[in-house]
């Protein structure tokens, strides 16, 4: 391989991958003349980078083929496969497999042996460990997350992990133990720290930085580390191993110049030992995929560091690219890809070509240098991976990054070397648990004064462009200092100045959000922020509202509309994590914290935007939960939106003369049931959209097609949170309503009725 292919080998590697992402029609065909016409050319080296592509490009489709079919919904399926992690949250246990077999229990149902990974949950799990080879009955859906603006995209997570569907262990046939997990040297490295006598703090983070365990930290330890932005020090990354590479390179150097003094330098064995440790190490960490990039970069940085017929180092960051994604196309979705090479990057910048560092004064100054030019760039790059910045990241990296390289990570490996010798080892951990203890204590208070910010997620993108444009101000060469300086000075006000663009008084922002099987409707407006009900709360006891917003929101009111657990189960979250100036509720249920009552009458008006209870009366003894729905209307300029819970037909029908007319949004009543929506209120309200709040894939058949083909008879929209993600609405303004789906659909792009008609039933 030519160093000058390195480029060209990374981009057709990276073509490759978004080809097959499109997989555009014709695909195969177009690629299959082009390199016909390419190799009768004999054009060789193009003819290799077009078989690169169509090898990038058939993984990808491969993983997509892999997909659980929508056939196999809700079918007993008998699954055989090596357990590679297991999780344990209480009663419940979840397990990530890789799939050696699969067949349904109905030989007539589709075949499900393109299955190769797959994540389960498991309630009442027996004893289970990692390695171990299982026979389980499951349940199994095709890989999805919710669609709301602004959060963790579950969905895009599990494709990336390479995981082809999820689902839940049944009881029946009972799962059985095939096969023990093989003895492997990480296992017993991990039994053997779970015999020493050091804190359960130091030992989950003694297994994180030597063995890549990150499995073993718990949450609070993530917590902190993400809001001190130094999750990347106990990942095992291209630090933990290029130490490991730079020790064993060191020592082997020392070595041949004992041996050999005067060919040392020209001892080519030393390399290659470092390059074997740093396999190694790797292997020895699982060779997940942080550990195999940074081996790869690791293996590639020795080469360039030997000057033995290297590359050049861009050429190497080209290469390793390259090679990486070949390995592992997934990556290329995988922020920690990104956030690793854009650092790379810009250390080969800002260091290419200077003078070799001499004494402690260079390498403290190179130390400082280095990370206050990463720290706006890697800020601007989490900005735009997680939505969310760190601010005490730079400063605390500055103590973090060689207490850790130079002090934790030696005495942790150390201590596994004089392992043969109990008391040396149990003396570098036990240094270590100091040093940890050390650490924690300086995390804790730097978030303390410092904690992490979520900016709005219309600050995401300006933010991180101008963190970004700070960075390469000053890590560029050849610019002048006063113009680092000046643009600096103009682009820091520029970030302080940023102002969310609230709702105009009047005005008012409707986001039905994804919640699954549940509703919680989020109504804001200049100065007020209304939830009308809080999203269910699943049988693992989560509950979908924990992910929508970062703790320490602020709502003027919730109005939970009665206490079905779809509606009500997210109410425990909100009163934990957020203030609340008060909860309504009808009266007679009980929500779990104290309320008001919402009843029939009630009135109130904030930022131009009116509201008003048309349910439930004062007497509700003799109403069914659901009859008992708060039903809420609110009133923005010339726009309506109406809001039933789950009232049932009479109910509606004893509250409709009530109704404001016209209707511009209804929340369709009970997910889209047959049992609300009844003739008369649709054929009355005609309003211009409805939203169904209901569960992708959800096994009662919402929204019913009686209710679909009403709505439809009607002329209204239709949208559905399971097929659109969270739907957002303006109303108030002066151009008539127009939604914007989180999960933008093919199927409405147009077509004989337009795009408001393509909400189907399930039944």
């Amino acid at each position: 391989m030519r160093i000058g292919m390195a480029m060209p080998l990374a981009l057709a590697a990276l073509v490759g991958v978004g080809l097959g992402n499109l997989a555009p029609p014709g695909l195969f065909e177009a690629w299959a003349l082009c390199l016909l016409w390419l190799a009768g050319r004999g054009h060789w080296r193009t003819v290799m980078l077009g078989g690169l592509v169509a090898v990038t490009a058939s993984q990808i489709l491969l993983a997509r083929g892999a997909v659980l079919p929508d056939g196999l919904l809700r079918e007993d399926l008998l699954v055989e496969g090596r357990i590679e992690a297991v999780e344990d949250e209480g009663r419940l246990s979840r397990l990530m497999v890789r799939v050696d077999a699969c067949r349904p229990l109905d030989p007539a149902r589709l075949p499900c042996d393109a299955l190769k990974r797959i994540r389960l949950s498991f309630y009442g799990a027996p004893e289970i460990h990692a390695g171990e080879r299982w026979a389980l009955t499951v349940r199994l859906r095709p890989p999805a997350g919710f669609a709301n603006p602004g959060t963790f995209d579950y969905g895009a997570w599990l494709w990336r992990e390479g995981i082809q569907a999820t689902g839940y262990v049944r009881s029946e046939p009972a799962a059985q133990r095939l096969r023990p997990a093989p003895a492997s040297l990480r296992a017993r490295a991990l039994d053997h720290l779970d015999a020493q006598d050091l804190s359960p703090q130091a030992r989950r983070w003694l297994a994180a930085l030597t063995l890549g365990a990150g499995e073993r930290l718990e949450r609070d330890d993530w917590d902190l580390l993400n809001a001190s932005g130094t999750t990347h020090l106990v990942v095992i990354s291209g630090l933990h191993v290029g130490l490991v590479a730079a020790f064993v390179l060191l020592v082997g150097r020392g070595v041949a110049r004992v041996v050999t003094p005067r060919l040392w330098r020209m001892a080519v064995w030393p390399w290659w030992l470092a390059g074997a440790a740093a396999v190694g190490y790797a292997w020895l960490a699982g060779l997940q995929p942080p550990a195999m990039r940074a081996m790869i970069m690791t293996l590639l940085g020795l080469w360039v560091a030997s000057g033995r017929h290297a590359p050049g180092p861009w050429q190497a960051w080209w290469l390793a690219l390259g090679v990486i994604v070949m390995l592992d196309p997934l990556s290329v979705w995988r922020p920690g890809l990104w956030l690793s090479f854009v650092a790379v990057a810009l250390l080969i910048l800002i260091w290419q070509g200077r003078p070799r560092l001499r004494g402690i004064r260079g390498w403290s100054w190179a130390l400082v240098r280095t990370q206050m030019l990463l720290a706006p760039l890697m800020a601007a790059a989490v900005l735009m991976a997680f939505a969310r910045l760190a601010p005490a990241a730079p400063l605390i990296n500055l103590v973090a990054v060689p207490l850790v390289s130079t002090v934790l990570v030696p005495l942790g490996l150390l201590g596994w070397l004089l392992a043969p010798v109990p008391l040396l080892a149990t003396l570098c951990w036990r240094l270590f648990e100091f040093t940890t203890q050390v650490l924690v204590h300086v995390l804790e208070l730097s978030v303390a004064v410092l904690p992490l910010w979520w900016p709005l997620a219309e600050f995401v993108w300006p933010l991180a462009l101008m963190l970004g444009l700070v960075a390469l101000l000053w890590a560029l060469p050849g610019l002048a200092n006063a113009l680092r300086l000046g643009a600096t000075l103009l682009l820091v006000p520029a970030m302080l100045g940023l102002e969310a663009s609230g709702p105009e008084p009047g005005t008012l922002r409707v986001r039905v959000q994804d919640v699954g099987q549940g509703q919680l409707v989020e109504l804001r407006s200049a100065n007020y922020r209304l939830l009308y009900d809080t999203g269910p709360r699943f049988a693992s006891g989560f509950a979908p509202l924990s992910a929508l917003w970062p703790a320490g929101q602020r709502f003027d009111e919730v109005m939970v509309s009665h206490d079905d657990l779809d509606h009500a189960g997210g109410v425990t979250v909100l009163a934990e994590q957020h203030t609340v100036g008060r909860f309504l509720a009808p009266p007679g249920e009980s929500i779990g914290v104290p309320f008001d009552s919402c009843l029939r009458g009630q009135a109130w008006q904030r930022d131009g935007v009116s509201y008003r209870v048309l349910w439930p009366p004062e007497e509700t003894a003799e109403l069914s939960s659901n009859d008992r729905s708060c039903v809420l209307e609110v009133t923005a300029g010339e726009d309506r939106l109406l809001i039933t819970g789950d009232v049932g037909r009479d109910v509606e029908r004893r509250f409709l003369l009530d109704v404001t007319l016209p209707v511009t949004l209804l929340v369709a009543g009970h997910h889209g049931s047959r049992t609300s929506s009844g003739p008369q209120l649709v054929q009355m309200l005609e309003p211009d959209h409805v939203v169904y709040s209901a569960g992708r894939r959800n096994a009662f058949g919402h929204p019913h097609d009686e209710v679909v083909r009403r709505f439809r008879r009607a002329g209204s929209c239709q949208w559905s949170t399971a097929l659109d993600g969270a739907v957002t609405f303006w109303l108030g303004q002066q151009q008539a309503a127009s939604p914007i789906a989180a999960r933008p659909s093919p199927w409405r792009r147009g077509g004989v009725e337009g795009k408001c008609h393509a909400v189907e039933s399930r039944q």
